[in-house]
């Protein structure tokens, strides 16, 4: 017989020693307040969060302050790239790579300094001219302000009133305490470029040694795709350096010859300066390398100026169109579009460095991935020509029959 209520007391009470107090039974809503309470897994979850969290905050405080290591590590790597084609010549042929490296090395560094002592001469030659005529120039200012405007000046009143100027004072301290911003502003300069070179120096005297490095970590069929990107970045970014400093060459030459005509001061610096700016600076290089040209053709006549713009622009059509498809067909064989495109996106991304790098890193992009786009054979069909089909109707034909009522065609 199943126990009742009544007798499940009496047994409870029955199991109970004398003079002791029954125990609390838990209320009935314990033990599911119990099972709802915290899970385990929370607390560890979000220690895992808030390290994931601080995780990140520091990663991004790090890459934060290395920014200026990773792209001049970026810049070192495509000038080891760029150099790459000539060590491996050197060291084809017996010679050391780290002797064939430093060779390189020094050959860009002589060149460097250079058009650097060049165009410096230059700059000092000009400065040196302008404070020697600056009295006569100051004498033809004076003259013109009293004819237009009837007044008395002298030049000595107007050095004197200059010289005990409060401007002039003010502006001598400033750029006296400003000497030490740009003296540290050249030092962290020379401290960037010896850090870049040092890098390229050891990118491309380590090469091997850098490939075999990273294709150990990887498969066999990996290692091909890497070795085979690494060959064609090594292709496009040499051929594309190799092909510029020719048209820098042969820029300069031209310019020279026309500088040397018209009789223009300092024109081997000058012509320097055409070719390797023109070329080496993308999109706006043309127009900062042919105004300075031309104003030192205007101090000599006005009219020669006008000469050399007229000179700059046929040439840049010359080698836009003749020059450069030539040279650069098989080097760096990419659209203008897609070259100037490149380039303001490496402008917005990394400034100027990324301008100079954007083409080499776009033509080795699309010839890396140019391998693994399947191409068709073109039909033979006018249109992609640009032309219509025979017998194809005009649309402004077929549009006048639609609009013409029945009976009035022809």
């Amino acid at each position: 017989m199943a126990p009742t209520d009544d007798t499940a007391q009496i047994t409870s009470e029955a199991a109970t020693p004398a003079g002791t107090a029954p125990p609390a039974q838990p209320p009935a809503g314990a033990e599911q307040g119990r099972g709802a309470g915290m899970p385990r897994w929370l607390p560890r979850a979000m220690v895992l969060a808030l390290a994931l969290v601080a995780c990140f905050q520091l990663g991004s405080w790090a890459f934060h302050q290395l920014t200026g290591l990773l792209i001049n590590i970026l810049i070192a790597f495509f000038l080891a790239l760029a150099v790459e084609p000539a060590v491996s010549w050197m060291a084809a042929r017996g010679l050391r790579r780290g002797l064939a490296t430093a060779i390189v090395f020094l050959g860009v560094i002589i060149a460097s300094a250079g058009f650097i002592t060049m165009m410096g001469s230059m700059l000092a030659g000009q400065i040196v001219d302008m404070v020697e005529d600056f009295p006569d120039y100051l004498d033809k200012v004076i003259r013109w302000i009293n004819q237009t405007f009837d007044t008395d000046l002298s030049r000595v009143e107007v050095q004197d009133s200059l010289v005990h100027s409060d401007w002039l004072r003010k502006y001598v301290q400033n750029s006296a305490s400003g000497v030490l911003d740009v003296s540290a502003q050249v030092l962290g300069g020379l401290f960037q470029l010896l850090t870049i070179l040092l890098f390229s120096f050891y990118f491309a005297a380590d090469g091997p040694r850098l490939r075999r490095a990273l294709c150990s970590v990887l498969p066999p069929a990996k290692q091909a795709e890497v070795l085979r990107a690494w060959e064609i970045a090594v292709n496009k970014t040499g051929g594309y350096l190799y092909s510029r400093g020719l048209m820098a060459l042969i820029s300069g030459i031209a310019h020279y010859i026309l500088l040397q005509i018209l009789e223009v001061p300092y024109a081997p610096a000058l012509a320097v300066w055409v070719g390797l700016v023109s070329q080496f600076i993308p999109t706006i290089g043309t127009y900062l390398a042919g105004a300075l040209p031309m104003l030192i053709a205007f101090t000599v006549d006005p009219w020669y100026a006008v000469w050399v713009l007229g000179f700059v622009v046929i040439y840049q059509q010359f080698e836009n169109y003749v020059l450069q498809p030539k040279l650069t067909a098989k080097s760096v064989d990419i659209h203008p579009a897609v070259a100037f495109g490149s380039v303001v996106a490496g402008t917005a991304l990394l400034g100027a460095v990324g301008a100079l790098i954007a083409i080499p890193a776009v033509a080795t992009l699309q010839a890396f991935l140019g391998a693994y786009v399947k191409r068709y054979d073109v039909t033979d069909d006018p249109r992609v020509h640009g032309h219509r089909r025979r017998g194809d109707t005009p649309l402004l034909t077929r549009l006048r029959r639609a609009l013409t009522p029945p009976g009035r065609e022809g």
